[in-house]
């Protein structure tokens, strides 16, 4: 999830978009959060005090030499968090996945505003690109709803995997908008992803009635499957604005249009949805926060990744996403997964993969 921009609504820098020369591949979480690293703050952080952090570390702090592996680490730790808070939004009770977008758009709002005082960069943003700057917040939140209906409508394991289709999009809407080259490489890649979304999804029409399981467990599973690529369709087309805007517009700005945006949306659609309720439980409360805490963290140990290491090898370790996802799935909710969810997993990952292999072995040249 993706989640504190990601959600893993979107966020996070996708095969065939480079966002900067170090940004990563198939990431999934936070497509602003590889914008950061070619966009980092300036001085020592005021979230963190002397130390600088993953969001606002100066541009110098490249030129020194990191452990070897320490980029790796940031990773795993970084799928680890989003897939933490993944975990809580499935484990919330009777808040629907508008309200859950909701609070986590207030949560991250404490966090961006003090960040945009403190950079003095305003909250309109340039003239020229404050329309980029609305469809971003726009489609980045609605990616971020999609998501979240999407981990509370179907298995997590499902969809996450389905998330990871996202470089799919992103390659199709960067060939048709900015006119980048799609190769014969990216239509296979588009094959081994659609294959393993068919797989996932189980069609009765393709499987028949036993394979895909019946009743209203899979007419839900259909509406979680459509919302999970719904998602990867908005996050694409979020990191195709966000490559149109390029560097000229602050890191922390666009985040705000995407918590400010994303709060209308949300607070409108459950006017009209009817769904708007505290929490009764506790439990509840205390996960709504850590949904922003875990995603907050997920997105800082996402960005000093990004920093520090190479974009294949960060986009090859951001695979455990799905890995953490069906631990956490047979752990908490006793859900053992089927063998065609493994089997679409093993076509998604792949696809995102080999995606980010070969840029990375073209980057390499």
């Amino acid at each position: 999830m993706r989640p504190l921009d990601s959600s893993r609504a979107a966020e996070v820098p996708e095969p065939g978009l480079r966002l900067t020369d170090d940004a990563p591949q198939g990431a999934i979480e936070e497509p602003a959060a590889a914008e950061a690293a070619g966009t980092p703050g300036t001085g020592r952080c005021w979230l963190f005090g002397s130390s600088p952090c993953g969001l606002c570390a100066p541009q110098e702090a490249k030129k020194k030499a990191p452990c070897p592996g320490l980029g790796l680490f940031y990773t795993l730790l970084s799928a680890f968090l989003f897939s933490v808070a993944s975990l809580f939004v499935k484990k919330v009770q009777d808040v629907h996945a508008v309200e859950i977008s909701a609070f986590r758009c207030v949560f991250q709002m404490l966090v961006i505003i003090p960040c945009l005082i403190y950079r003095k960069t305003g909250f309109l943003g340039p003239k020229g690109q404050r329309i980029f700057l609305l469809l971003r917040g726009v489609l980045g939140s609605t990616a971020m709803i999609l998501l979240y209906y999407a981990f509370q409508a179907t298995s997590l394991a499902d969809a996450t995997v389905i998330t990871f289709s996202s470089p799919v999009f992103t390659s199709i809407f960067a060939c048709i908008f900015l006119k980048e080259k799609y190769s014969p490489w990216d239509a296979l890649f588009t094959v081994f992803t659609i294959t393993g979304v068919i797989l996932i999804v189980r069609p009765p029409f393709l499987f028949g009635a036993s394979a895909a399981g019946g009743g209203e467990s899979y007419s839900l599973h259909l509406k979680g499957t459509i919302a999970a690529v719904a998602h990867a369709v908005f996050g694409a087309l979020t990191l195709v604005i966000l490559r149109k805007m390029g560097k000229s517009v602050d890191y922390f700005l666009s985040i705000w249009y995407y918590v400010i945006l994303g709060l209308l949306e949300s607070i409108i659609v459950l006017f009209i949805i009817g769904e708007w309720s505290l929490p009764y439980c506790g439990l509840d409360r205390l996960f709504l926060i850590l949904i922003g805490l875990f995603g907050l963290g997920g997105q800082v140990f996402l960005t000093k990744a990004i920093q520090i290491e190479k974009a294949g090898p960060v986009a090859i370790m951001k695979t455990m996403d799905v890995v953490f996802a069906f631990i956490f799935q047979i752990i908490f909710f006793n859900d053992v997964p089927t063998w065609w969810t493994v089997g679409g997993a093993l076509c998604v990952i792949a696809s995102s993969t080999g995606a980010a292999v070969r840029k990375w072995c073209q980057g390499s040249k």
